[in-house]
């Protein structure tokens, strides 16, 4: 297989998987508009394609491998997109020195993508797509050592891929208790089932595997697999930029795991960044300096704050910019374009939403939230038109958080993310804004800031389902989520917003933010807020409209 069969094939499998998005997309668990898995990793793979076919004729491996890497970061879309990228530069990281594929190279390729895969999400969870690169790799290390030509050993990882798929629900409960495999690693089976066929002329057949595990069934809802951002126990955050040619990093991330949590290794030889929070950074220093070279060290007391947080969010604002800008290409808005040290980035929608985090100070704002995750390019576009060189972005969605990382760490610029998850908590972080402290500083305190907030959203279930506790969920409810878990049921918005309230707000609360959908109208709104107001009235209340869609009512208790 030359680079130009491997472009036509690939070509072939990305179309493929695009035809199965919607069946990919249905797998979530969640009974509302998410940022769906097979809609981004089809967006993933189309950006590599743009690239791949944009190279000349006599494009060798090297500069496909260039092309996969560079097209699938920059095409990157929420969490299953970002981890697609690192399986596919693994995989060109793989093929290194590789005149053509065979099966060696194959193999070598895939173990490739399995360390890179892992390494870059910090509590891998068996049962997601990294397990199934990861038996796809043990299957074509097998078809290795049984002496298989290319396209036996591809027809035996496309089996094992399935069966890997297959086995995602006794691994990772949640999908066992919905009835359905991993989104994202039967994405990764369906496009190199694609690939396979495309190499021996034929068409895709699936119909023998069925995503779903039974006809009928009520999914029980049970969120978030990993999180990245969870709260520590420890005191202090280290981290240091570290050298070495042959660092373990298996055994080095087992023993940041002994001493802390929010451990993180990223790079590749020679060249890492460690983070973890612990209460013995000197450990930490000791154990990798006799195992390299350690430099640019920071160590934060994660307890300390230097500033109070405005508890008024109508107090700290100013007048909206008047010079804001709409990009030509519509993904992002530029606020403000004057010279400055620092300057922030958010991901938002609504007007409403963006106009006041223009009064509070964001220089850029990108489009999008449910359903609408920005790209890594996107991302970066908005990194590069911040007149400033140092950046903070508020991804404000967990689902962004990952491409925003990656396009921080691409960027040439100094480039931080406060890993917000709504928009309510990167007002809460723009509040303690203070570009006269480091950046490492800043970035500290807004994190701190942010988790203080309660955060909470209404909207309508998209399909049957039953909460994790145990209220049953009918297509067109009122549903209220916080914490990523469906807390009330109901009908109206009304009661819901009533209910949701006494489950956010406990005794130490003393404002409530209230910001208004589309899909809810002022009159409407209004006489909402006449009931909050004389339900609680020990709460000062900040009725905005957000203008947002898909949420009729956001809500975020301080």
């Amino acid at each position: 297989m030359d680079s130009q069969d491997f472009i036509k094939h690939f070509t072939a499998a990305a179309e493929f998987l695009a035809s199965r998005k919607d069946e990919i997309n249905k797998l979530n668990v969640f009974p509302v508009p998410d940022g769906d898995t097979g809609t981004n990793m089809s967006l993933t793979f189309a950006s590599v394609v743009k690239e791949l076919q944009e190279l000349p004729a006599s494009a060798g491996l090297g500069e496909l491998r260039k092309a996969i890497t560079h097209g699938s970061l920059m095409g990157a879309r929420g969490n299953s997109g970002v981890i697609t990228s690192q399986i596919l530069r693994g995989f060109c990281e793989g093929l290194e020195g590789a005149l053509a594929i065979d099966t060696v190279t194959l193999a070598t390729a895939l173990q490739k993508s399995v360390e890179v895969a892992f390494a870059a999400v910090r509590r891998p969870v068996e049962g997601t797509i990294l397990t199934v690169i990861r038996d796809m790799s043990l299957a074509a290390q097998k078809s290795v050592d049984a002496g298989l030509d290319i396209n036996s050993a591809c027809r035996v990882i496309v089996e094992e891929a399935f069966a890997s798929v297959e086995r995602t629900p006794q691994l990772l409960p949640v999908l066992k208790e919905n009835g359905v495999v991993d989104a994202g690693g039967y994405g990764l089976a369906l496009f190199f089932q694609g690939f396979v066929a495309a190499m021996s002329d034929q068409m895709p057949s699936i119909e023998r595997f069925n995503p779903v595990l039974s006809e009928v069934y009520v999914p029980q809802v049970a969120i978030e697999q990993i999180n990245d951002w969870e709260g520590s126990d420890f005191l202090y955050c280290t981290e240091f930029l570290f050298t070495s040619a042959d660092l373990d990093t298996e055994q080095a991330l087992s023993y940041l795991a002994t001493i802390g949590d929010c451990e993180l290794l990223v790079g590749a030889h020679p060249n890492f960044k460690i983070h973890v929070h612990t209460n013995e950074p000197g450990q930490v220093l000791n154990y990798m300096t006799e195992r390299g070279q350690v430099k640019d060290v920071h160590i934060h007391n994660m307890q300390e704050q230097s500033e109070q947080r405005n508890a008024d969010l109508l107090s700290s604002q100013t007048e909206p910019a008047t010079e804001a800008d709409l990009n030509s290409s519509g993904s992002f808005s530029l606020v403000r374009n004057a010279p400055k040290q620092r300057g922030y980035i958010a991901v938002a929608s609504g007007n409403g939403m963006q106009k006041i985090l223009e009064s509070l100070g964001v220089d850029v704002i990108v489009n999008g939230g449910q359903t609408m995750n920005p790209s890594t390019a996107e991302l970066l576009q908005a990194i590069e038109a911040v007149n400033a060189d140092e950046v903070i972005i508020f991804p404000n969605n967990k689902n962004i958080i990952m491409a925003a990382q990656a396009a921080a760490d691409v960027s040439d610029k100094q480039v931080a993310v406060v890993p917000t998850r709504n928009v309510p908590a990167s007002f809460s972080a723009l509040f303690v804004a203070n570009p006269g402290q480091s950046l490492e500083d800043e970035v500290e305190e807004m994190i701190e800031a942010a988790s203080e907030v309660r955060a909470a959203e209404i909207t309508h279930a998209i399909k049957d389902a039953t909460s994790d506790h145990g209220q049953e969920i009918h297509t067109g409810d009122v549903i209220g989520i916080a914490d990523d878990s469906i807390e009330v049921v109901g009908k109206d918005v009304d009661s819901v917003a009533l209910q949701m309230i006494r489950h956010i707000a406990d005794e130490d609360c003393d404002t409530l933010t209230l910001l208004a959908g589309d899909q809810l109208d002022q009159a409407t709104f209004e006489a909402l807020v006449e009931q909050i107001e004389a339900s609680f009235p020990e709460l000062e209340v900040d009725a905005r409209r957000g203008d947002q869609p898909l949420y009729p009512l956001v809500m975020a208790a301080e």
